[in-house]
């Protein structure tokens, strides 16, 4: 990545995120995290895999959402910033966490 394009990451922006973890979430979880798509897809014989679109208003709600994971000790498999277009679901994240 180009320092430019980390030159516009500005930590204190709203931003979208793609958060992947083994697990899932009841419904509970659905109010308390709302305004995300969550998608969970099982695997045989292996932990489903959940996907959390989420979009925040700066990286300190970032943090909240991924404390919230850490104490129902899920494993997070990945962070990813996207882009706004990729909210239309034609780009690729801007980076990786």
């Amino acid at each position: 990545m180009s320092d430019k394009k980390w030159s516009q990451l500005d930590p204190r922006q709203p931003a979208s995120y793609r958060i992947t973890f083994e697990g899932s979430l009841d419904e509970n979880w659905l109010g308390r995290l709302g305004g995300m798509q969550i998608t969970t897809t099982t695997r045989e014989a292996q932990k489903p895999v959940t996907t959390l679109s989420v979009q925040v208003r700066d990286q300190a709600a970032l943090i909240g959402v991924l404390n919230s994971l850490y104490q129902l000790h899920t494993t997070i498999l990945s962070v990813n910033r996207e882009s706004c277009r990729e909210s239309s679901n034609d780009s690729q994240p801007d980076s990786h966490i």
